[in-house]
């Protein structure tokens, strides 16, 4: 039987406490420290103790000198006296620079309240210089002088930070949340391999050529699906991993070529039981690394209605702003920008109707940018006082406008903004301007969570470059049960949902799954309808239909990204800020100086030739 939560995490601490105990003896008896920077208290006042670390700062003050000496625990100020300063005037202690200092424990006279050992400060008896340091590039300060490249470049003085120090620990105690709720619940953690074979249907792989098999290659793993489904099979009927993920794929501030995510599978389930179970996964980790308690059910909503009212598939519900659909209200009234739009589509902007000639002007601009892509911009104001003032009063009047307020639930105050053009690029613009206006009015408090599930994928969409279907997830998602008949007509494909999900967080996707398929006629038709050969399908995933055959039980699972959720926890936008040592915006280790050639040996082994570059 697994045992509680509470058992578990007891257990953790109890082993966290004994492992530090150990590891305190191990420091008395090197005597490199008796205790942590972090650690000490009036309680130890008059004892003598050791510590080590690096030095923050060197303060000097006639015949005194103070130094903040710093490890991963904390600051504790050392006060050398009279007797030592002819041995810093002969051995300088400089910024970063390894100490070991003995002394005794006493009161600070000037005690800093925003330390915990701010009531106490170390007499120093003697201490050991362990190793100089160069001038670090930056301070290692949380307000650091260094830009963004200079600290990738120098990532291990970087991680000396106190924020950054914050982020990786808040990253730990998510894993550690994590484990802790899914051991509760019966999870076995399960390694798979990183060297697998390429199956190219989503992001590109990354290859990894093989000397010992000229001419072949192992890709990295996008994800453990196939193994995941695999260990169901296997009669492992509760699997997770905390697991590296490789895409090759343009990056940006959410997205990195490899990353981290926690990968679940369950066998014996339907849709319901992988909600219930990781939404109070979810609900555990929030309550244990924010403290809050989320005591309500997160709601759902379908893809559809996501689409429709907030112009994307990831929304922000942490305020209203919804979309209206103004199409067949506003059309054949002889204003040509409407009439010819295939969508027309508003927003009411709460207390924005005193906006400004510039600031509506500037708005305009902002939807003209190419990464919106609109051609202008249309407004209602709605006075406090009722009256109604448009920028197209030449075509519509009073009455109309009255319809566009209860389309867009506009109230008295308010700025109604409206967009027209192309259905797909006008509905993710007004997304797109929904969120800006949300950001500017400080509607998206970082502080706020508000959490919700997506359901009712379609299950294909159709790629017109390829002029084919695609999966919309992957080709193991199943279509929704009563679905499952369209997939023998092609004209229907556009109406089948997906068992699929997706967990958003304040307007960001933080996990998908779905529902897999678990039959080989199933599998095989999926194949089938993404225009796979029988023999293409059993070259790429023969493995995976076979097992089909030998007992399959109903399985389904979800992946969080664990650099996005541990992100969004702190606070941050970028999941770099909480990756020990993460690649820049071109997938480049600055610090290693990584991707980077390799020999001609090497290549000769692998039996590569290289094209050589036209100098020209």
């Amino acid at each position: 039987m697994a045992e509680s939560l509470e058992e578990v995490v007891n257990h953790s601490e109890r082993l966290s406490r004994e492992f530090n105990h150990i590891i305190l003896k191990i420091n008395n008896l090197r005597m490199y420290r008796t205790h942590t920077c972090g650690e000490l208290r009036m309680e130890q006042v008059g004892q003598q103790v050791t510590l080590a670390g690096w030095v923050q700062t060197v303060r000097k003050f006639g015949s005194i000198t103070f130094v903040d000496l710093r490890d991963r625990y904390g600051i504790t100020q050392l006060l050398f006296g009279e007797n030592l300063n002819a041995r810093l005037d002969d051995q300088p202690l400089g910024r970063e620079f390894v100490i070991q200092a003995t002394g005794v424990v006493t009161e600070r006279s000037n005690k800093n309240p925003n330390i915990p050992t701010g009531d106490v400060e170390i007499t120093i008896a003697d201490f050991k210089v362990l190793n100089a340091a160069k001038t670090p590039p930056f301070t290692l300060t949380d307000d650091t002088d260094g830009g963004d490249e200079l600290r990738m470049k120098y990532r291990y003085l970087d991680l000396r930070r106190n924020a950054v120090k914050q982020n990786l620990e808040l990253r730990y105690r998510v894993g550690r949340a994590a484990r802790n709720f899914l051991h509760t619940q019966g999870f076995m953690d399960i390694e798979t391999p990183f060297l697998i074979k390429s199956t190219p249907e989503g992001a590109r792989d990354f290859v990894v050529p093989s000397r010992m098999n000229p001419n072949e290659f192992y890709a990295l793993p996008q994800s453990p699906q196939t193994f995941k489904q695999l260990l169901m099979v296997s009669g492992y009927d509760r699997y997770y991993q905390i697991v590296k993920c490789f895409r090759d794929e343009d990056l940006r501030a959410d997205r990195q070529p490899e990353f981290t995510q926690i990968d679940c599978e369950m066998s014996f389930v339907e849709q319901e039981d992988i909600l219930n179970t990781f939404e109070n996964m979810f609900k555990y980790i929030f309550k244990e690394i924010k403290g809050l308690d989320i005591d309500y059910a997160f709601p759902r909503m379908t893809w559809d209605d996501a689409m429709e009212y907030y112009g994307n598939d990831k929304p922000d519900i942490r305020f209203e702003m919804k979309l209206a659909t103004l199409t067949g209200t506003v059309q054949n009234k002889g204003f040509k920008v409407f009439d010819d739009a295939e969508l027309v589509v508003g927003i009411a902007a709460k207390g924005c109707a005193e906006y400004t000639r510039k600031q509506l002007d500037e708005l305009t601009d902002w939807v003209k940018r190419p990464q919106i892509g609109m051609s202008g911009l249309i407004y209602v104001k709605y006075g406090a006082d009722g009256s109604l003032k448009s920028s197209v009063d030449k075509f519509f009047n009073e009455e109309e406008l009255k319809k566009w307020v209860a389309a867009t639930k506009a109230e008295p105050g308010d700025l109604i903004l409206v967009l027209a053009g192309k259905e797909s690029r006008t509905r993710q613009a007004m997304s797109a301007l929904r969120l800006e206006m949300g950001e500017r009015l400080g509607l998206r408090d970082k502080n706020v969570y508000k959490p919700l599930w997506v359901i009712d994928f379609p299950l294909f969409e159709y790629a017109e470059e390829e002029n084919r279907w695609v999966a919309r997830h992957h080709p193991f998602t199943s279509p929704k049960p009563e679905h499952i008949a369209l997939m023998d007509d092609l004209s229907q494909y556009a109406k089948i949902k997906a068992n699929a999900y997706d967990i958003v967080l304040n307007g960001t996707e933080i996990g998908g799954g779905s529902i897999r398929i678990f039959q080989r006629d199933l599998q095989e038709k999926m194949f089938a309808a993404l225009g796979m050969s029988p023999e293409e399908a059993d070259h790429k995933f023969g493995f995976l239909l076979g097992a089909f055959e030998y007992g399959a039980p109903p399985h389904g699972g979800i992946a969080f990204g664990f650099d996005r959720l541990c992100s969004l926890l702190g606070g941050s936008e970028s999941i770099r800020d909480f990756i020990a040592f993460p690649k820049n915006n071109s997938g480049r280790d600055v610090m290693l100086d990584a991707p980077a050639a390799i020999d001609q040996h090497q290549l000769d082994e692998l039996r590569i030739s290289l094209i050589k570059q036209d100098p020209a």
